[in-house]
């Protein structure tokens, strides 16, 4: 699947975050350091990491943000240094080649299962791949390693491109999401209001970007994208004049080309 687009369907450029570190030193670890593997299981994990992504010699550990690298503390220093690395070419493929991005990414991940942060980055990796399964089990893990809110916006995308707009609209309800900062907050809106127009409820997907509350003085990717998000569910709608009103103004304020709201501004005339 492709890219979603700002719409409510992702188009989000987002970086790997930065967790806070996590102790992973707890008597569960120990437990299950020594509990039986099932049989195949060493020789599945060499064939993987043979088959893992090269890195180029020049990637430097200390590109990755401080409190990414606090939290591979964790981890032997090899192990944790080929993580590193991996994340690193996660993020540098994840616009120009989303399947190689994620080919890094889970080899992070594999090396790295109960980081939250080497969890957090498969997920996204899969999501710009459109590969929503996958992104919405590692996006989960992520969360429950880490507790919080979690990704909730790119969660309940994911819902969506597995068809299920419902579940999108219960993520949305759920009490973390009180917990979201505002950037995040907006782009659960306008996952909430693309899984609306999915279910052909185009008026309640404008109530919820009103909700949001648009703001014609605000600047930035994540009132772009809210005012291209509201022009959309507006004309959906059938408010053709609104519409083009707040098309407008995301063109007015678009200066990193976050949407193609000049095109969809034509289809208002």
């Amino acid at each position: 699947m492709s890219e979603r687009n700002p719409n409510g369907r992702g188009g989000r450029d987002r970086k790997p975050r930065n967790n806070k570190g996590r102790d992973f030193k707890g008597d569960s670890r120990k437990k299950k350091s020594f509990s039986p593997q099932r049989s195949g299981y060493r020789e599945e994990r060499i064939n993987r990491r043979m088959s893992d992504p090269d890195i180029p010699a020049e990637v430097d550990v200390n590109d990755l943000d401080p409190m990414v690298l606090q939290d591979l503390k964790s981890l032997s220093k090899e192990n944790s240094e080929a993580v590193a690395k991996h994340m690193i070419m996660a993020a540098t493929w994840m616009e120009d080649d989303p399947k190689l991005a994620l080919r890094h990414a889970r080899a992070a991940k594999d090396r790295a299962g109960r980081v939250a942060i080497a969890r957090e980055v498969n997920g996204i990796a899969a999501y710009r791949a459109g590969e929503w399964k996958e992104a919405l089990a590692e996006l989960r893990a992520a969360r429950r390693i880490s507790g919080g809110p979690g990704m909730l916006a790119v969660m309940a995308d994911c819902e969506r491109g597995l068809g299920r707009p419902e579940k999108a609209l219960e993520l949305g309800r759920a009490e973390e999401a009180s917990e979201l900062d505002e950037e995040s907050k907006i782009e659960l809106a306008i996952v909430l209001a693309g899984a609306r127009l999915d279910m052909g409820q185009a008026e309640s997907a404008v109530v919820t970007i009103q909700r949001a509350h648009p703001d014609r003085d605000a600047r930035g990717v994540s009132a772009c994208r809210l005012a291209y998000a509201y022009g959309n569910a507006l004309l959906e709608a059938g408010r053709k004049d609104e519409a083009r009103d707040w098309f407008e103004h995301a063109v007015s304020i678009d200066e990193g080309d976050w949407t193609d709201a000049a095109e969809r501004l034509e289809e208002c005339k």
